[in-house]
C-alpha cells in the first residue's frame, strides 16, 4: 500500500474529527488505485461507492464533498458516485486502507478486479490506463476478470450487453497477450 500524501492525510483528518459516528467508505476510482495499487498519479476527488451507515451520505457531503469547507481547505472532496456499475458480489472482497489510522473513519479499497469491471462501462482513456496499470502490475487475472464479469456483472447490465462485452474482450487481448 502507497503513503497517503500529506495533503490527503489533511483532508481525511479533518473529515474524521468532524464525524459523529463510525463512518466507513468504500473507495473506488483513482483514490484506490493510487492507495492500494501504487497507481503514480494525483486526483482531486477520492470516488466512493458506498457509505456507510447510508444515512450517513449527508453529513459526508457536507463535510467533505465538492460544496464543502474542506474542499475549499484542502483542495480535495468525497465523490459519492451514485451511478456505478461493480461487480455483485464485491462486499467480501473489499480491505481495509489504513487501518487504525482514524477514530471514526473507516476506508475500504475494491479487489483489483471489482475496480477494474467498475471502469468498464464508462472506458475513458484515463479508465483504460487505470485497468492497463493493474494488468500490467500483475492484480488482475484475464480467468477471474471475465469469470468475474459474466457471473456477477453482466446479468445487472441495463443497456447494450454487447458493448460491455466487447470492451472486456478488447481489455483482455490488450492488456493479456497470449
Amino acid at each position: 500500500m502507497v503513503s497517503l500524501r500529506h495533503d490527503t492525510i489533511a483532508f481525511l483528518d479533518d473529515l474524521d474529527k468532524a464525524l459523529t459516528q463510525e463512518t466507513t467508505l468504500h473507495c473506488m476510482g483513482g483514490f484506490a488505485i493510487v492507495q492500494a495499487y501504487g497507481l503514480d498519479r494525483s486526483t482531486a476527488d477520492k470516488d466512493v461507492l458506498s457509505i456507510i451507515p447510508a444515512s450517513q451520505d449527508n453529513e459526508v457531503i457536507r463535510i467533505a464533498g465538492k460544496q464543502s469547507d474542506l474542499r475549499r481547505k484542502h483542495g480535495i472532496y468525497i465523490d459519492n458516485v451514485t451511478i456505478a456499475t461493480a461487480p455483485d458480489g464485491y462486499e467480501p472482497r473489499l480491505f481495509a486502507l489504513f487501518p487504525g489510522h482514524w477514530t471514526r473513519l473507516r476506508l475500504y479499497g475494491l479487489e483489483a478486479h471489482d475496480l477494474a469491471l467498475s471502469k468498464l462501462e464508462r472506458n475513458s482513456e484515463r479508465d483504460r490506463a487505470d485497468v492497463f496499470h493493474l494488468a500490467r502490475a500483475g492484480f488482475l487475472n484475464p480467468v477471474t476478470l471475465r469469470q468475474r464479469y459474466y457471473d456477477e456483472m453482466r446479468p445487472y447490465v441495463i443497456g447494450r450487453e454487447s458493448w460491455h462485452d466487447q470492451t472486456l474482450e478488447m481489455w483482455l487481448e490488450a492488456y493479456f497477450p497470449n
